[in-house]
């Protein structure tokens, strides 16, 4: 397996997932350098380098540009930083790693043994979504080697797109979230709320369905939500804000176990959009490790890949009903959910899904074209993809 480098819209210390999950089990095999988006600093342009686990490197590189994210106005500053950086890191023969299509103009600085697209979300249905994301996609499933996807829905959409696209949905760390299946290791925070407690962990953005949230908490007042995670692109003024819907803010992966300790139905309330078709919820098999009862609006992936042990409901009531149904479980019909999720998640590790990456990049790698081809490549790919198009702003 070689070293890589790896690009990233998510920066390393958010909340901690899929870009985590598996960098971090990469580095036990080599080097990580993990490239985050530029932060904006007005007086001076430098990479801070920062190690938050072993083997892995992550790059934050400020500059004085203005424009945020991997935007075309920063490549020029970036280009000499990363060039500097990565040399320095002594990375040897190594991949590159995109989790965003914007990063890829730094290809150029780069010679990659092979280039792989972790498509892990359909970012160009975000809200704020760059104008030139897609044609930036389309240059890099160009001159990518290998594409990986976060589930089913989006191995259809891309399946087409690349001679080699793998879906690789989300997967878990079960002994992790083993713990959460036990009430007395429930979160102390937990302790002043009544029962029954109804969570939420994850990035509270575009993507939840707000108005499903306030007309379920109001309907069963004598419910306790508990909302944990960050509040991210939206005004936090929009969620609702009833007396039994409580707001824990982001917090560390190590104390997630003991929220879901603490809470009798675990709930994912998205909205049905553009930004949710192609989701794929890492969190559905942690709950599922932790042997909850789960409730779900009809996500694709989720309805598909578990809706034989996942209450799948649309509308206030039929959320209600089916978190009641969840509350109301017998002992023997909790007793079989367990065992189902049990056998479920078995196969379904994140260490497992490494491994089957790694044979697949090392098979392509062995037989992959230079970095100076690839660097060729790449900026006739991206000249042809973009020259009839101005590159707006964000």
């Amino acid at each position: 397996m070689s070293a890589l480098v790896v690009f990233s819209h998510l920066r390393w210390d958010f909340v901690f997932q899929r870009p985590q999950q598996l960098m971090s089990r990469f580095a036990l095999q080599d080097k990580i350098v993990f490239i985050e988006e530029p932060v904006f600093d007005a007086d001076s342009n430098f990479v801070d380098i920062s190690s938050p686990c072993p083997n892995v490197q992550v790059f934050r590189p400020h500059t004085s540009v203005t424009s945020t994210g991997f935007h075309k106005d920063q490549m020029g500053v970036l280009s000499v930083l990363l060039n500097n950086a990565i040399q320095e890191a002594d990375m040897g023969d190594y991949c590159a790693w995109f989790y965003t299509p914007m990063a890829l103009p730094l290809l150029e600085i780069l010679k990659p043994r092979a280039v792989i697209y972790d498509c892990m979300d359909e970012l160009s249905a975000f809200s704020g979504a760059p104008l030139q994301l897609r044609q930036l996609e389309h240059a890099l499933l160009t001159v990518a080697d290998l594409v990986f996807t976060g589930g089913p829905s989006l191995y259809e959409s891309k399946r087409s797109l690349h001679p080699s696209v793998h879906c690789f949905p989300s997967a878990v760390d079960a002994q992790h979230f083993a713990t959460g299946s036990n009430g007395a290791n429930a979160h102390p925070e937990l302790a002043e709320l009544g029962r029954p407690r109804l969570g939420f962990y994850g990035v509270l953005d575009e993507r939840l369905d707000v108005a499903l949230l306030g007309a379920v908490a109001q309907a069963r007042p004598q419910w306790n939500f508990c909302m944990v995670g960050p509040v991210v692109k939206i005004d936090s003024a929009l969620l609702p804000h009833h007396p039994n819907i409580h707001y824990y803010g982001q917090r560390p992966y190590a104390e997630l176990p003991a929220f879901l300790a603490g809470w009798d139905v675990c709930l994912m309330p998205f909205a049905l959009n553009d930004a949710t078709r192609y989701i794929s919820p890492t969190k559905t098999l942690e709950y599922m490790a932790a042997e909850k009862p789960i409730v779900s609006t009809p996500i694709a992936d989720v309805a598909l890949l578990y809706g034989n042990l996942v209450e799948i409901a649309r509308t206030p009531d039929d959320f209600v009903s089916a978190c009641e149904r969840a509350l109301d479980e017998t002992a023997s019909q909790s007793s079989l959910r367990r065992h189902l999720m049990r056998q479920s998640i078995v196969s379904l590790s994140w260490d497992n899904t490494v491994k089957a990456m790694a044979q697949l990049i090392d098979m392509t790698a062995s037989r992959g074209a230079s970095g100076s081809t690839k660097s060729a490549s790449m900026s006739a790919s991206v000249e042809s993809s973009l020259s009839a198009r101005v590159l707006t702003s964000y």
